[in-house]
């Protein structure tokens, strides 16, 4: 059944609230960005600051690690101090921290700037979702900005490491902080002159225990899982894991149990937010699993350089950017679940052909992750619709946050599970292939990842390193079609778990209905 339309008494939004929109949609695409833009600048840094291994990884991982630990926190305080008021107090702190980390001049002081990009994009996120849903009360409209806001964040990361790139062909590496600013100093002129603010009327206290709680479940867990996706099922990533589970139950019971918990139980009167978020879960799931494979694909398999690759890696960004908008508007006119149901299906006919894909295809490559990023991210777009919308207005901070937590950690999980999947693959087949030989040490190092191959296969003389790479290669490819039709399989169970889940097109209980609308029943108590 085609989507109602908007109730004559939702006020439509004008230039105003479009210009708005635009305007969040800057720290949206920086945030974003950051994400994959400092990839290419760490051999730079590696010579600047000399950091060693471990402080090597914090400089990667601390962005994410604040990121995913303070989501939760954040649209919860956004919702008691205003979501404007959170947004600009963010764009200043991540303003400030890119210049801080553009000319850090230690390891240690790269590390702090970089926790403190992550805590001013934790702000950023869920304002700029949060303060999508009131400036939007009109649903089609709501759909489309939506839409575009999906896709700017999947371009943002594919953006990302092109601009690394090619600033880092011209200017040292703290370049790739300092084009935060501009951006986040026009921020703060005019988000106060076109964001209305907005916040919820009668939030209740803080409390302060749910947000230790939530940063205790959260960081250990996404810890965990990407340990497992880099080194396996090691004894402390797995400990860290249930650790983060164990407080998370404990998390999940004080929601459940106090009347001003920070995770307002109004969110799931309706079983639409609920179900969507699980949807949006699995969608990011495989979306995270596929580029964890394709990447390594166009440099370590094709051979094709840095800047090469991540140019390469913007094609699919075409196609999956129109596809959001255009899924919101097919949801116009045709059941929603219909839709979900077809994106899902798409993106397992993406993972099916990359299933095919040999160790010299970069066109299929292309193809298929044009083909699978276009359904995920239209699922995306409609999953992060339908549960704002199942969302009181005066709950969206903390509804959109929720939602961003569910992204941090589908593409955590995705990155484990699949990662794990090709490199169990990975690791069984360079067994099987390499040649004997070897150096003490360099089986060792090429057995661990396909990196590690590469780079003992270049010290190397021709007649061992040739059969090592090439062994290398064709293990790494076996991994990926495994990892991709494994995916295959569970887009088709997505599919028909999205007929299920989301029934017939329903009403949220904080949206207008149509006239041919069925509203959603009461969750049991």
């Amino acid at each position: 059944m085609p989507n109602s339309p908007a109730a004559a008494g939702e006020p439509r939004a004008g230039r105003r609230e479009w210009t708005a929109f635009v305007v969040l949609l800057l720290p949206l695409l920086l945030v974003s960005m950051d994400v994959s833009v400092l990839y290419f600048a760490i051999p730079a840094i590696n010579r600047e600051l000399d950091p060693d291994g471990a402080q090597q990884l914090w400089i990667l991982d601390s962005y994410a690690f604040a990121l995913a630990g303070l989501l939760l926190t954040m649209g919860s305080l956004g919702d008691r101090i205003g979501r404007r008021r959170l947004l600009m107090a963010g764009a200043a702190a991540f303003g400030a921290a890119s210049v801080l980390a553009a000319y850090a001049d230690t390891a240690e002081t790269l590390i702090a700037a970089r926790v403190l990009l992550g805590i001013g994009g934790a702000t950023l996120m869920p304002s700029t979702m949060a303060l999508v849903r009131t400036l939007f009360r009109d649903a089609r409209q709501r759909t489309l900005a939506i839409g575009i806001w999906s896709s700017t964040l999947a371009t943002g990361v594919a953006l990302g490491s092109v601009l690394g790139g090619v600033l880092l062909e011209r200017f040292w590496w703290g370049s790739v902080f300092l084009v935060n600013v501009p951006a986040m100093a026009l921020l703060l002129v005019l988000a106060p002159v076109l964001v209305p603010e907005s916040k919820d009327p009668a939030p209740g206290p803080f409390d302060l225990p749910s947000v230790l709680l939530s940063a205790g479940s959260v960081l250990p867990a996404v810890y965990g899982l990407k340990e497992i996706a880099a080194e396996g099922p090691e004894p402390a990533a797995v400990l860290c894991l249930f650790a983060g589970t164990a407080v998370g139950a404990l998390f999940v019971h004080r929601q459940r149990t106090r009347r001003d918990a920070m995770i307002s139980r109004d969110l799931f009167v309706d079983r639409i937010f609920g179900r969507s978020a699980a949807l949006l879960l699995t969608g990011v799931f495989a979306l995270m699993g596929t580029a964890y494979f394709t990447t390594q694909y166009l440099q370590s398999v094709l051979g094709l350089g840095p800047l090469e690759a991540a140019l390469w890696s913007v094609v699919p960004a075409v196609p999956v950017g129109a596809a959001a908008p255009a899924a919101g508007a097919l949801a116009r006119h045709l059941p929603r679940r219909a839709v979900v149901c077809g994106a899902f299906l798409l993106a397992a006919s993406g993972f099916a052909a990359l299933s095919l894909a040999g160790t010299d295809q970069l066109a299929l490559v292309l193809v298929s992750t044009s083909v699978t990023g276009s359904g995920l991210v239209s699922v995306l777009a409609l999953m992060n619709d339908r549960a704002l919308s199942a969302a009181p207005p005066d709950k969206a901070g903390a509804a959109a946050s929720l939602l961003e937590t569910a992204t941090e950690f589908g593409g955590a999980l995705g990155m484990a599970v699949l990662g794990s999947i090709g490199t169990a693959a990975y690791r069984a087949g360079v067994e099987g292939t390499a040649p004997d030989g070897l150096p003490p040490g360099a089986a060792e190092t090429a057995r661990e990842t396909l990196g590690g191959a590469v780079a003992v296969a270049g010290r190397l003389p021709a007649e061992l390193g040739g059969p090592l790479l090439t062994a290398a290669r064709d293990a790494f490819v076996d991994g990926m079609r495994l990892a991709a039709l494994s995916t295959a399989g569970l887009m088709v169970c997505a599919a028909v778990l999205a007929v299920v889940l989301l029934g017939r097109e329903r009403t949220p209980r904080h949206e207008s209905p149509g006239p041919d609308a069925v509203p959603e029943p009461a969750a049991r108590p």
